[in-house]
């Protein structure tokens, strides 16, 4: 894929993987990044179903939420099949990490910003801290060598994108549905 954003690329990924590469960072990035992937995802959403009432029913948004995320991510890595940057840039920092999928667009930053976006209209208390966290996940794709900042940038757009819309669109036809046609959507929700 021809990226018309490559001097943007290169500046942002010199800077962020290269110039501010330190202990710290390297711990910290190496570890926040998994906060987004689909184990702790995963995990967070199956905690919330346990629960009744409001954490269940973010559940089940947040469930939504990032299956759409991850199908719209998913199709769009098929058809654009970007190589990774340590799959063709020089002397980048890669810390061992090795995929095998395409970059275009970043899973993680689309799925942790889907989560924040999500959480973050449920729970406006906490809105700036899961966005922070959200941010701090897909600035880690690029220290980490594995993303572009352009496939960062498009994973936040479609992650935040995809939950506006399940939030104001889908969920509330979801909940509907089962309100109005299944038996134990009342019990099984409250």
């Amino acid at each position: 894929m021809k990226n018309p954003f490559k001097s943007f690329d290169d500046f942002l990924i010199n800077l962020i993987n290269k110039k501010m590469s330190n202990k710290l960072f390297n711990f910290l990035f190496f570890h926040i990044t998994n906060l987004g992937g689909a184990i702790s995802l995963t995990l967070l959403v199956l905690l919330l179903l346990l629960f009744k009432g409001k954490p269940r029913i973010l559940g089940l948004e947040l469930t939504i939420a990032l299956a759409v995320t991850t199908i719209i991510v998913q199709i769009l890595k098929r058809i654009f099949t970007r190589n990774r940057p340590y799959w063709i840039l020089e002397n980048l920092n890669t810390y061992g990490i090795d995929l095998s999928d395409y970059s275009f667009p970043s899973g993680h930053s689309a799925a942790s910003f889907s989560v924040a976006t999500v959480v973050a209209f449920n729970y406006q208390k906490i809105a700036l801290l899961v966005i922070l966290i959200a941010l701090l996940i897909a600035i880690s794709r690029i220290y980490l060598a594995v993303h572009y900042p352009t496939d960062v940038v498009a994973g936040v757009v479609i992650g935040t994108l995809c939950s506006i819309l399940v939030h104001y669109r889908i969920f509330p036809a979801f909940l509907e549905y089962i309100k109005d046609n299944l038996t134990l959507g009342g019990s099984f929700l409250w």
